[in-house]
């Protein structure tokens, strides 16, 4: 391993916790399922450890098929990176369906805790650092959820807890919940990215508690933030895959590749990549203590790397990019 890997990564706290993750963090969402080479998955995993990445970011249902990227996880953390796990910050999640019948799903007692156990012996591990509920589930008392939570920690088969996909209110009534039964919350994940703006309209940052931080996902927009969709739609693009339903070849217009390119211009400026500009954008405020990448090339995620030598912008080009998506996001 490099012994150097930390000189060039930055790090940020989450909130007032005394947790630290990389700005940048690798998720295992999309290219570490049975059906993608696992070679590949192993030597991307080494070197984004190396180049300083310490957070790898699962969940129950991550693959195809759900589980697989946890057990590839596991595989690796066993032969290349057992003798380093107190250098890792590894999360997990469960709440959305994993399993036939009605125990398989949601926010319950029963199906966090199966569930974590599940992921625990895929990983193997004895816990994780994070786990985070991945959803609101209105079906389940939010009470027996939060309760669930605390008792996974103080099982000592989690460090400390998230959440994902929350919006305000839920987030609001979940720390309250989590403060009342003094549960180690320490992060929220949602989807955000210069064109999903949500989190800003509902003002996520604000609600979320001060002592916990954020992680964004999706912060290149499906691939819609990288220079793959300035002239045409690829062939080999997400969009075009029936199985993708985060990215339609209906979403992208005219008007959209119009407003890509003169975002890609202004990236170019700043020297840049149209994902590196999208990368540090994301970053601009402290709050959001580190972005989630997907990567399936080594190549690939160097590139996007390269945004941490531009981080800062002027009020100009802030400026300049709220003219160019003017009402878009």
């Amino acid at each position: 391993m490099n012994i150097n890997r930390y000189e060039h990564m930055k790090y940020r706290k989450l909130g007032k916790s005394g947790l630290k993750l990389p700005v940048i963090s690798l998720g295992l969402w999309y290219n570490f399922g049975d059906i993608d080479d696992y070679e590949t998955q192993r030597q991307l995993v080494l070197h984004a450890f190396n180049k300083g990445i310490t957070h790898f970011d699962l969940a129950n249902n991550y693959g195809p098929p759900p589980g697989s990227a946890e057990s590839h996880f596991g595989k690796i953390l066993a032969e290349d990176l057992k003798g380093y796990r107190d250098e890792l910050i590894i999360s997990t999640k469960a709440g959305y369906g994993m399993w036939p019948g009605p125990y398989g799903d949601g926010g319950s007692r029963k199906y966090l805790i199966a569930s974590l156990n599940q992921s625990l012996k895929r990983l193997n591990l004895d816990y994780v650092d994070i786990f985070y509920h991945h959803r609101p589930d209105p079906e389940t008392d939010l009470e027996e959820t939060v309760l669930a939570l605390r008792d996974i920690v103080l099982s000592g088969k989690a460090l400390y807890v998230g959440l994902s996909n929350y919006g305000a209110e839920d987030l609001r009534q979940a720390q309250e919940l989590l403060r009342k039964h003094h549960v180690p919350y320490v992060i929220t994940q949602p989807s955000y990215n210069m064109l999903n703006r949500w989190i800003e309209k509902e003002q996520l940052m604000d609600v979320n508690d001060e002592k916990a931080g954020m992680i964004g996902y999706q912060v290149l927009a499906q691939g819609l933030l990288t220079s793959k969709y300035l002239k045409e739609i690829p062939k080999d693009s997400r969009a075009l895959k029936t199985a993708c339903e985060w990215l339609n070849t209906s979403d992208i217009t005219e008007v959209l590749q119009m407003r890509l390119n003169q975002l890609n211009d202004l990236a170019n400026k700043r020297q840049q990549s149209l994902s590196q500009m999208a990368i540090a954008w994301a970053l601009r405020d402290d709050r959001m203590t580190s972005v989630l990448l997907g990567a399936s090339k080594i190549e690939q995620l160097d590139e996007n790397l390269k945004a941490l030598e531009n981080m800062n912008f002027t009020s100009e080009e802030i400026e300049s990019i709220e003219n160019i998506l003017g009402g878009l996001s």
